[in-house]
C-alpha cells in the first residue's frame, strides 16, 4: 500500500502545494519563501525518511506567520492523509536529540485525537529574520491537522536554532518510529478498533 498524500490549500494569504510519500528516502524539495522554514522542513523529511515536496506563496509582505502556519496545516494534512486507518503502525514514536548544548524530546501519539503541548521556549524572537514565537504555531497546526498528541520539550538550551533543529529532528525520528509497521500487530493499535477519534 502506498502511504502518500497531495495537499492544496488557497487561501487569500497563502497557495501551497505539498507533496508527501511516508515511505520516502528523506528527498525534500521546499520552497517557501521562508528560508528558515525551507531548511527545517529540508531536515525533517532527511530525519523522518519521507519525500517532501513544498511550494508556497504567501503574504510575506505582511509577516510569515500565515506561510508558515498554512503549511503546517498542510503536513499535518498529508501525514493524516497518509497513514490511512492506521492499521500496523506502532502508533505511538519518542525520540531524545541532541543538539550542541541543546537536548530537546519529542513524543506524539497518532491517536486520532489532537493536542499540543509545547515546552520549548526560544531565548532570542529572532532567528535570522525567522520569527521565533512562529515554532509553536507551526507545530499547533501538525498536530491539529495531523490528529496527533504531540508532546515537544526541551530540557536545555541557549541557542535559538539549536532549539528549534533539534525539535524539528526529534519529530521527525519520533514521527518515523510511530509510522513503522509492527509485525506483532497487524491491526489497528488500539482497543476500540479505531483511531479516527
Amino acid at each position: 500500500m502506498t502511504r502518500t498524500a497531495s495537499i492544496n490549500r488557497k487561501t487569500g494569504e497563502t497557495n501551497i502545494q505539498l507533496e508527501f510519500d511516508l515511505d520516502g528516502t528523506g528527498v525534500a524539495d521546499v520552497a517557501t519563501g521562508v528560508g528558515f522554514l525551507d531548511h527545517m522542513l529540508t531536515l525533517f523529511a532527511k530525519h523522518a525518511v519521507i519525500d517532501l515536496k513544498v511550494r508556497a506563496q504567501g503574504d510575506l509582505d505582511v509577516d510569515q506567520h500565515h506561510t508558515v502556519e498554512d503549511v503546517g496545516i498542510c503536513l499535518g494534512q498529508a501525514i493524516d492523509e497518509a497513514v490511512g486507518n492506521k492499521q500496523g503502525i506502532r502508533r505511538y514514536g519518542h525520540f531524545t536529540l541532541p543538539m550542541d548544548e541543546t537536548l530537546a524530546t519529542v513524543a506524539l501519539d497518532l491517536s486520532g485525537r489532537h493536542y499540543l503541548v509545547y515546552n520549548a521556549p526560544t531565548p532570542s524572537q529572532k532567528i535570522g529574520t525567522f520569527d521565533a514565537e512562529l515554532l509553536e504555531e507551526f507545530w499547533q497546526a501538525v498536530s491539529f491537522n495531523a490528529q496527533c498528541n504531540l508532546h515537544v520539550m526541551l530540557h536545555y538550551g541557549r541557542n535559538s536554532h539549536h532549539i528549534a533543529e533539534a525539535v524539528f529532528k526529534a519529530a521527525a525520528r519520533a514521527l518515523r518510529m510511530a509510522v513503522e509497521y509492527d509485525p506483532r500487530c497487524p491491526g489497528v493499535p488500539s482497543t476500540k478498533g479505531t483511531l479516527d477519534s
